[in-house]
């Protein structure tokens, strides 16, 4: 039971940092003029620096749509990764009850994951979050889980997340995480884009686990 508790744990604690950073870079640049390039940073830099931290330890997921891409190509057992998700959701969840109970969500702005075709394009926002998730999970595939990266795999993760926040935030809010998605926008009681997000998100990864074990990945494989 050990064997799981520590990474759980481990997975609760990184993606509850993640969530009450990356929506409190939202809520707080919205608040001065929204600026993408601060919750960009944010995030990316929080997800570096968790990788180094809690990485022996859980392999530092942070979200379930990453867990749905290690899964597909055999990477964690199912047990693991329903523990996992769950823990993900819950932490995002806390986090951002957490937050705005401190600060009243300023301006309405929770920290949700929604950009400025949201509404007008769902389809669309749908399809941007799912081919931004492939991104970051192609990414995390190919510099840690192969091990291409070395050492600087955090590096890599990070900066993909930066990337494709800028290309994708003033859009769709650049989520490319259900977790990211869900907590906040309970805390904001705006859930209709939730489950939409949820199929491009979780297609994204589970796509991306699938091309980079099964196509792209070593011989050996």
């Amino acid at each position: 039971m050990n064997d799981l508790v520590k990474p759980v744990l481990a997975e609760f604690i990184g993606t509850f940092t993640l969530v009450f950073i990356g929506a409190g870079a939202v809520a707080a640049t919205v608040q001065n003029g929204f600026d993408v390039t601060v919750p960009a940073f944010a995030h990316g830099l929080v997800v570096l620096a968790l990788i180094y931290a809690y990485g022996h330890i859980s392999g530092t997921h942070l979200n379930p749509a990453v867990t749905v891409g290690l899964l597909v190509g055999g990477h964690i057992d199912v047990t693991k990764a329903i523990a996992y998700i769950i823990a993900q959701f819950i932490a995002g969840i806390v986090a951002a009850y957490v937050l705005f109970a401190m600060v009243d969500g300023p301006a309405g702005n929770y920290g949700q994951t929604v950009g400025s075709i949201t509404d007008t394009n769902l389809i669309g926002a749908v399809v941007f979050e799912a081919i931004l998730t492939f991104f970051l999970v192609s990414s995390i595939y190919q510099s840690a889980v192969f091990g291409k990266a070395g050492n600087f795999a955090g590096v890599a993760i990070g900066l993909t997340l930066v990337f494709c926040i800028l290309a994708g935030g003033p859009y769709t809010g650049a989520s490319l995480n259900p977790a990211r998605t869900l907590g906040p926008a309970l805390a904001a009681g705006q859930l209709g884009y939730v489950f939409p997000y949820f199929i491009g998100l979780f297609a994204g990864g589970a796509l991306a686990g699938v091309v980079q074990q099964y196509l792209l990945g070593p011989d050996s494989e």
